[in-house]
């Protein structure tokens, strides 16, 4: 088992202030998540809203792949090469087969975590889903960077997980911090000083949900990267 290289996390500033756009696909990602949202409640609400969770599901799938975007432009930054926009766009969109499909098997397997969980109560619920996760969180880098597809992404997100335990942890709690915790904190510290009718709260917290992931590219990208390619 290899030590995990942490430098990434300080050093993904630096490569994100030499070129911004990395935010452009989380940003497309997040209006397209809130664009499915209100598509949801539009349609599902005569039906007492009957179906919006595969719209939930496509939201999902959807944010995976404007991440696998931003994953591709921060691996091609991390290795010194311009990294563009536009050419992480046209990368993503000749796998884009092979990313959404490891996407709806992430999110299938998660939630089919969560919903055996709930037999064991709540902890249970909650032990199931984040230890699916965590096996399974290099899913959308595998396919993104690794160009593997439907299960052999999943495949070589357990196998890098297995092979560094405590760098995927560390990504782990990471992500959890940056893209769970945080942007809502600040959504709530932002209202108590300024009021924000709930569209307003829904568009900054996207807003911070996309900052999040745009930065959280470079670690995923890197560690994935050291795991698969680099001996």
């Amino acid at each position: 088992m290899r030590a995990p290289d942490l430098a990434i996390y300080p050093r993904a500033i630096p490569l994100l202030a030499r070129q911004p756009s990395v935010f452009v696909a989380p940003l497309l990602g997040a209006v397209g998540a809130l664009a499915l949202g209100a598509l949801a409640a539009y349609v599902t609400a005569p039906l007492g809203g009957v179906g919006a969770g595969l719209f939930d599901f496509a939201a999902r799938v959807f944010y995976s792949f404007a991440f696998g975007v931003a994953i591709i432009q921060a691996d091609a930054l991390e290795r010194g090469l311009h990294g563009t926009f536009d050419a992480a766009w046209e990368e993503a969109r000749h796998k884009a087969g092979g990313i959404i499909i490891a996407a709806v098997g992430f999110w299938f397997l998660v939630m089919i975590a969560e919903y055996i969980g709930t037999l064991f109560g709540l902890t249970g619920q909650i032990v199931l889903t984040l230890v699916a996760a965590f096996f399974l969180i290099y899913t959308i880098p595998a396919a993104a960077i690794g160009g593997l597809q439907g299960n052999l992404a999943l495949g070589g997100s357990f196998r890098a997980v297995r092979a560094d335990l405590l760098g995927a942890a560390i990504l782990a709690v990471v992500f959890i911090g940056i893209f769970e915790i945080l942007p809502p904190y600040l959504v709530g510290i932002i209202g108590q000083r300024v009021l924000l009718s709930h569209t307003e709260q829904v568009l900054v917290q996207a807003l911070f949900d996309a900052i999040a992931l745009g930065y959280l590219a470079f670690p995923f990208a890197k560690q994935y990267a050291n795991l698969a390619f680099r001996p």
